[in-house]
């Protein structure tokens, strides 16, 4: 099994979106490297994306989950990463779902 996950400073867009394309492209290039470690015999049984929610682990700076965290309130919000994923997950392609800027890729 592996994870990862990368902190980016995401903002809260006027929308109530967050566009965090930069996430998207890291979790892209991991989850093809994943695909050709399986396409080379390795037995990878599991890979988890680092972390579901934003939290303090970069004293509540940059932030590096799928789920945008409004901290004042505690509100959470799906980000542009969550969506994207979601999709990959659902359709085993790397095409994101439209808005997201994202092409197939495997």
């Amino acid at each position: 099994m592996t994870e990862n996950g990368a902190t980016y400073q995401d903002d809260l867009e006027p929308d109530g979106s967050v566009r965090d394309e930069k996430c998207i492209a890291y979790l892209r290039g991991h989850i093809i490297q994943v695909h050709k470690a399986l396409s080379a015999g390795i037995p990878v049984r599991g890979y988890f994306v680092w972390s579901l929610l934003d939290n303090w682990a970069h004293g509540y700076g940059k932030r590096f989950g799928l789920v945008y965290v409004v901290y004042k309130t505690l509100k959470r919000i799906l980000k542009a990463s969550a969506h994207w994923y979601a999709h990959v997950i659902a359709t085993g392609t790397l095409e994101g779902p439209k808005g997201t800027g994202q092409k197939a890729g495997f």
